[in-house]
């Protein structure tokens, strides 16, 4: 599993490579996602605390990016951290989710972004519980709950078939 800096190294020098990574233009991606999941997945935004789709929710499966399909977090990794957004403790692999600084709002902050298409996730931050201390604070809007592994790429960080 990934420690803090193992993701300050990822930030400071290079990302894992991903098996395959999704590129398209922004005319593209304005018209798969809706305009609220547009302004957080492509313009980094954040959706509000505690209203949103995942924050409370605690059932069983993989979540997936909303744009590209990657898996990202299993639901055993996620927990109630009060935050007011889903917390996972780690993602499903070490180069499922790529990380770059951000200084935006007067904050030093660690982004998590998808490593396949680059939308934005959330952020990571050191005060996660043990063993590893790292709390993944993720948008709801960025993410998809598969609860049928059916539906779900055969291995992580591949294109989904069809």
């Amino acid at each position: 599993m990934l420690r803090w800096l193992d993701i300050l190294r990822y930030a400071t020098y290079s990302n894992p490579e991903p098996d395959w990574r999704l590129e398209q233009p922004e005319e593209a991606w304005k018209a798969q996602l809706t305009p609220a999941q547009y302004a957080v997945m492509r313009e980094k935004g954040t959706e509000p605390p505690y209203r949103n789709t995942y924050c409370r929710s605690y059932a069983p499966g993989t979540y997936a990016c909303r744009g590209c399909g990657s898996l990202l977090f299993q639901s055993e990794a996620k927990y109630h951290a009060i935050s007011g957004w889903p917390s996972f403790r780690h993602p499903i692999t070490k180069g499922a989710v790529k990380y770059a600084f951000d200084k935006s709002h007067r904050m030093s902050r660690i982004e998590a972004m998808c490593n396949v298409c680059s939308s934005h996730l959330g952020h990571v931050f050191q005060d996660g519980p043990a063993p590893f201390g790292l709390r993944y604070c993720i948008n709801s809007t960025s993410i998809l709950l598969l609860e049928d592994a059916a539906h779900a790429p055969t291995h992580p960080n591949t294109p989904p078939e069809g």
